[in-house]
């Protein structure tokens, strides 16, 4: 007898999502919404021009705590966690003992020995384990199901959010605190995976139905689906774990060497100490060895260009494959990114996709590919 697929979970907003009249699919597990009857090309406009409201309450969160926290965490990924001041937020990249990348994450120093992580949702429950079975012996390692996490991305997201929580207009990109939003307890730190201004707000499950209606009635805010929220983060030039990155996908192979700071760096003040560190180290001291790169893509004649679509050089040899690709709403032309061989990594290159035994001319071109709009 065929097993029986696990029934999907459910976030905290799912009956207001249906209230809404989303359409509902499975991600990551859970019935998440991924477009509501505007549509997808609308919410994404939307978001770009105004500020949308995004359940991201299926991604992992956890904190750690201890004053060898911040020290335990940097053993795992190649970046500076013992450095970060409080009230500031980073970019990680957790690492497997190949030096590859396990998961993407962002990481909040609280203060008070307290790190605050928000992991992947569909790498959430072996991220917690690999953290735990690596450091839990220095620091605790306290998961938090019960907090849901909401994202109000777009320019006039400020405005919105700062009716309900002033003095978060005073935050910086990548920073944040603790506030009273509509009167929920909310961890608010100005950032987000759009491209543009905004805000994540990780608060309790239970409060999390009231802040959303209370972001809804604010005139600049409308609900945005999983759709949108691929599309608007594929015009950044931003990664999706398991689509552009993967436990096969080292950091300079991604393009990412921008998130490993030069006290990791050889060199560095505390160079290496994190799992695949000679490999990694090696590859950034020298790119000419990389197997492949990274690189965003646009295509020449309007034809969208989707993942798993193979890369040929003019003369048509294979040189790689398409990771993500969609029309781009904002640019009003197809977008993509994917890898390549280094040779064929310079912005500019001419390279071809083969849709559907057809080859679409496309080129690479550097991401992002819509400016970002973040608030310095």
């Amino acid at each position: 007898m065929a097993a029986t697929a696990a029934p999907l979970r459910t976030t905290p907003l799912n009956a207001l999502h249906i209230e809404l009249g989303a359409r509902m699919v499975p991600f990551a597990g859970y019935s998440m919404p991924v477009q509501y009857p505007t549509g997808l090309i609308a919410e994404h406009l939307h978001t770009r021009r105004a500020a949308g409201l995004f359940d991201v309450s299926h991604m992992g969160q956890l904190r750690l705590l201890g004053p060898a926290g911040a020290a335990a965490f940097e053993t795992l990924m190649p970046v500076d966690v013992i450095g970060l001041p409080v009230g500031k937020q980073r970019y990680g990249l957790l690492l497997s003992d190949e030096g590859t990348i396990i998961d993407d994450l962002m990481f909040f120093n609280q203060g008070h020995d307290a790190i605050f992580v928000i992991v992947n949702g569909a790498c959430k429950a072996g991220d917690l384990a690999h953290i735990q079975a690596r450091i839990a012996q220095r620091c605790a390692v306290v998961a938090l199901p019960e907090q849901a996490l909401l994202a109000l991305q777009g320019p006039l997201a400020v405005a919105a959010l700062a009716r309900l929580a002033p003095g978060v207009e005073n935050l910086c990109f990548m920073t944040g605190g603790n506030y009273a939003v509509a009167g929920c307890d909310c961890l608010v730190t100005r950032s987000g995976y759009t491209g543009e201004d905004g805000f994540e707000l990780s608060l309790p499950a239970a409060q999390a139905e009231h802040l959303a209606r209370a972001l809804l009635a604010q005139p600049e805010v409308r609900p945005i689906g999983l759709g949108a929220r691929n599309s608007l983060r594929l015009e950044a030039g931003l990664c999706l774990y398991g689509n552009d990155i993967d436990s096969s996908t080292t950091p300079s192979e991604a393009a990412l060497d921008w998130a490993i700071q030069k006290v990791r760096r050889s060199g560095g003040a505390r160079a290496g100490g994190f799992p695949g560190a000679d490999k990694v180290l090696a590859q950034i001291d020298n790119p000419a060895s990389l197997p492949r790169k990274r690189v965003g893509l646009v295509a020449l004649e309007g034809v969208p260009v989707r993942e798993h679509t193979e890369l040929q050089s003019s003369d048509g040899r294979k040189i790689g494959a398409v990771t993500s690709g969609l029309p781009g709403p904002t640019l009003n032309q197809p977008v993509a990114m994917g890898y390549v061989s280094p040779a064929f990594a310079a912005p500019g290159t001419r390279v071809q996709a083969i849709v559907r035994g057809k080859a679409v001319p496309m080129q690479v071109r550097a991401m992002p590919f819509v400016p970002a709009n973040y608030c310095r």
